[in-house]
């Protein structure tokens, strides 16, 4: 009997994705565990395994499509013996295909209104139905593409995403002509741009950039917050010449073994600061709030694909190495797409530090259901005044955005007193 092969839910909020890539193409055996295909969430792509062995008779879904509903069937396995015509009655989402026999009767009597009922999928200049995934169509609209002029690399030569950003790279494909009512601006007097270049209504060229999930993700996310989060701002000077200095004694002493960035640092005294005072390791809920019994740091991380929070669970109890190196990894398989659902998802405080970037103060938005989050910026030398006596000190101002519903003022300025007392004093985070 065919085995159905669904869209798996790979984490507990994933509704839809998009098939990224198949590994393996019909007519392959494949074992249960061999992963088949890539499935690109809201923050990652993951590798599917199958669940049961047999020969992938029907790949339902191409490789690009997007917005694949959870459960969704994507592909047919066929077990040892069954012929391939067990597979003929599938389609995506499990409906029946068309017999191809009736189909054939119809082109055969009634050529024009074939030629009509095929138009949505596209035809050739021949007459020849042209097979496309819904994503390849949409982006060859907008870029203007013919498909008839593109080379299909899918399954059973199906036009996939991949085809048709060739296709506009190599500019192998002929544009298609203006659509009826299509105001096609002038280019601009002096200038001249490649096919891949619009202009708008006021006669401004650009390019358009294809949006990921990711980037879909984090753009609600942040829009979210900001219109239904109350932010508040606090922002304090925290100098940095101990933290420097134990840094490199520790750094020069480990024998390659780590190298611990200032933002370690950071991440060990935020934890910290949240264990001594866990008034701020909170969220809010609509009928209670939140308090966490672990510093779970998230770590804004910048990737190819968009923003990205891996998260350091229980920081607290981790030393500054063990952090080092996990924070380090963690980045590495963030920026490779290779995190898993629960390395992201949660997490009780956020960090994201630009400092590097030579940005001095920013202020950051929360990550909900998150409470706070702290932005770093960059360390400068500056005159402070002590004892009477102005010297020079390197300082670094952080800004911490709090949801004003769970952290008021009084309780985000206690934290971050706490927090410079950590910082400034890195030794007490050791004891």
């Amino acid at each position: 009997m065919p085995i159905e092969v669904l869209m798996p839910a790979l984490s507990p909020t994933m509704t839809e994705g998009t098939l990224a890539r198949w590994l393996k193409k019909e007519g392959d055996m494949v074992e249960a565990g061999d992963v088949i295909a890539e499935i690109e969430t809201d923050k990652a792509t993951m590798e599917v395994e199958a669940v049961d062995e047999g020969k992938l008779a029907k790949i339902l879904v191409s490789e690009g499509t997007e917005n694949v509903p959870v459960n969704e069937m994507i592909a047919v396995l066929l077990e040892d013996g069954e012929d391939d015509s067990a597979a003929d009655g599938f389609s995506a989402g499990g409906a029946a295909a068309a017999a191809p026999q009736a189909e054939a009767k119809t082109e055969s009597a009634a050529p024009v209104a074939t030629q009509a009922a095929a138009a949505p999928v596209a035809a050739a200049k021949d007459g020849q139905r042209i097979f496309a995934s819904p994503l390849a169509r949409r982006l060859a609209k907008d870029a203007g593409i013919d498909l008839a002029g593109v080379k299909g690399t899918g399954p059973r030569g199906r036009i996939v995403k991949a085809d048709v950003l060739s296709a506009q790279k190599g500019g192998s494909a002929a544009p298609k002509a203006a659509a009826v009512g299509h105001t096609t601006m002038p280019t601009p007097i002096g200038h001249a741009y490649d096919a891949d270049t619009k202009v708008n209504m006021f006669n401004m060229p650009y390019r358009e950039l294809p949006v990921n999930n990711i980037q879909k993700v984090t753009a609600r996310r942040l829009l979210e917050s900001k219109q239904s989060v109350p932010h508040f701002y606090l922002t304090m000077d925290i100098e940095l010449d101990s933290l420097l200095a134990a840094r490199k004694d520790l750094n020069d002493k480990a024998n390659g073994a780590y190298k611990l960035s200032v933002n370690d640092f950071i991440v060990k005294a935020v934890a910290m600061a949240l264990k001594a005072y866990p008034a701020c390791n909170v969220s809010w809920q609509d009928s209670a709030m939140h308090q966490y019994l672990h510093s779970d740091i998230s770590v804004a991380v910048a990737t190819p694909n968009g923003l990205i929070t891996p998260i350091v669970r229980a920081a607290e109890s981790k030393g500054l190495a063990e952090i080092s190196n996990e924070v380090k990894e963690l980045a590495g398989r963030a920026r490779e797409g290779k995190l898993k659902p629960e390395e992201f998802q949660g997490g009780s405080f956020s960090i994201s530090n630009l400092g590097m970037f030579g940005v001095t103060e920013f202020s950051a938005i929360i990550n909900p259901p998150q409470a706070c989050i702290l932005a770093v910026g960059a360390g400068v030398e500056q005159p402070v005044v002590r004892g009477g006596k102005v010297e020079v000190a390197t300082v670094m101002k952080v800004t911490l955005s709090t949801d004003h519903r769970a952290v008021d003022g009084a309780v985000g300025a206690e934290f971050l007193q706490i927090l410079k007392g950590y910082i400034e004093n890195p030794v007490s985070m050791l004891v």
